[in-house]
């Protein structure tokens, strides 16, 4: 059990990949905070963790309001205590078309959840993470931050964003021995 003991934030927890990777956390020992905008989906992760042996719990959050990111991790904290790990893989996509023809409104929306999460969870989670010695940051972007595709430019540089936040929270908490890990999707 490597995560015995350790604490994990996962946001966009309550499909795909990720929610494999919330099970994998909790079947190593770790207890799981799965975070989802959608209630349902984050609930039955949870229950399924829980159903198979492991500690989570279902937290409903729209990352791109600090209010709420404030509150999970402030969950988080009641629940479990300090934070060992946060996985940052809420996000949401572009329909695909001529990069004028966006509203601004659709704009600020791709840039909420898929880069200024990153931010809101950093400053209401850091320090948590400081609590604990190795604490990680798992920031999962895109290939689209690094080989984009036409039509799809606005959801490309939000990911972008993030690949470049990813590394610049490395070089600035590597020397407290926390980690910022890039991974792409």
């Amino acid at each position: 059990m490597r995560l015995k003991d350790k604490v994990a934030v996962v946001t966009g927890g309550g499909s795909g990949f990720v929610e494999g990777i919330a099970a994998r956390f909790a079947a190593e020992g770790a207890s799981v905070l799965v975070a989802d905008i959608n209630e349902d989906a984050a609930r039955r992760v949870a229950e399924d963790i829980s159903g198979a042996g492991g500690t989570a719990q279902a937290f409903v959050v729209d990352v791109s309001v600090s209010d709420q990111v404030k509150a999970m991790m402030d969950h988080s904290e009641s629940a479990f205590g300090d934070l060992d790990i946060l996985v940052n893989n809420a996000g949401i996509a572009q329909r695909r078309g001529p990069m004028e023809d966006m509203t601004e409104e659709e704009f600020e929306h791709i840039y909420a959840v898929n880069a200024k999460s990153v931010y809101l969870t950093a400053r209401h989670g850091l320090a948590l993470l400081r609590q604990r010695p190795g604490a990680n940051i798992v920031n999962i972007a895109s290939t689209a931050a690094i080989s984009p595709r036409a039509g799809l430019t606005w959801y490309n540089g939000s990911k972008g964003g993030v690949w470049t936040l990813t590394k610049s929270t490395a070089a600035e908490l590597a020397p407290e021995k926390s980690a910022s890990t890039p991974s792409t999707r």
